[in-house]
């Protein structure tokens, strides 16, 4: 029998904040700069996008340059992260459409909202300050690539955030994000959704082609899914279209958990 969702796992960049990319702007600069490339946007999104920044750093250098290099990697991050700091205190950043509803939505049915993210802990809270957002008030947990030993794709802050909240079993979560390693993430959880979102990192054909079990373009879709979910509406389909905001969008679900 199918177990009722209890949480869902959001997450940042991309997904529930717009920040125009400005990670992975600063990101390729640094890249480029530090290691005399040419890199576009693009590659960095396309082989970084939701991982923690090192990590990225690493994957964009070996399968962009074919660079297996840990001191440069290194030197990389150190200017990364100093870039960015500057950048997020001159640029602005804003809540993406509909997350503050979406997490109301989730307090009005009980549900858990976490926040997870490929972002150390200190940039993490720095944004949610920031947006003020507060843990407690309009979500209930923050977990970030820091405060796991390893970051996406492999499960461990879905599996840090059901720890904290006493959810023994994966199939109660769902996933959101915007780039095809959430997706991943979601997938090697076990959670019992794992669902894109085209606000961010990747397009449709890209999470598509990550098994995304949805592919929705507006956060308030979500809430529809969970409570079909929750009461055994949810059928599942092959393929169906759904409009959003006057444009249609292709959304997929490939399979039901049982």
């Amino acid at each position: 029998m199918k177990k009722a969702i209890k949480m869902l796992v959001l997450d940042m960049a991309g997904t529930t904040v717009n920040e125009n990319n400005i990670v992975y702007k600063t990101l390729q600069t640094a890249i480029n700069i530090v290691g005399n490339y040419q890199l576009s946007l693009g590659d960095v999104l396309k082989h970084g996008a939701g991982k923690e920044k090192l990590q990225a750093i690493r994957t964009v250098l070996k399968n962009c340059l074919d660079v297996d290099d840990d001191k440069l990697a290194l030197q990389i991050f150190e200017v990364f992260r100093k870039e960015l700091k500057v950048a997020y205190k001159e640029q602005e950043i804003y809540p993406n459409a509909h997350a503050e509803q979406l997490f109301a939505a989730l307090k009005e049915r009980e549900l858990i909202g976490v926040l997870n993210t490929g972002y150390d802990r200190q940039t993490a809270e720095f944004l949610m300050k920031k947006l003020n957002w507060k843990v407690g008030r309009d979500v209930d947990a923050l977990i970030t690539a820091t405060d796991v030993t390893k970051g996406r794709p492999e499960p461990d802050m879905i599996d840090l955030a059901r720890t904290k909240f006493g959810i023994s079993d994966a199939a109660q979560v769902i996933k959101i994000g915007d780039s095809i390693i959430d997706i991943e993430e979601g997938r090697c959880a076990g959670c019992a959704l794992s669902i894109g979102i085209t606000t961010g990192a990747h397009t449709a054909v890209q999470l598509k082609q990550a098994h995304a079990d949805y592919i929705l373009d507006d956060l308030l879709e979500i809430i529809s899914i969970v409570d079909r979910y929750n009461t055994g509406i949810l059928q599942p389909l092959d393929i169906h279209s759904k409009t959003f905001d006057g444009k249609t969008q292709e959304n997929w679900i490939h399979s039901e958990k049982a």
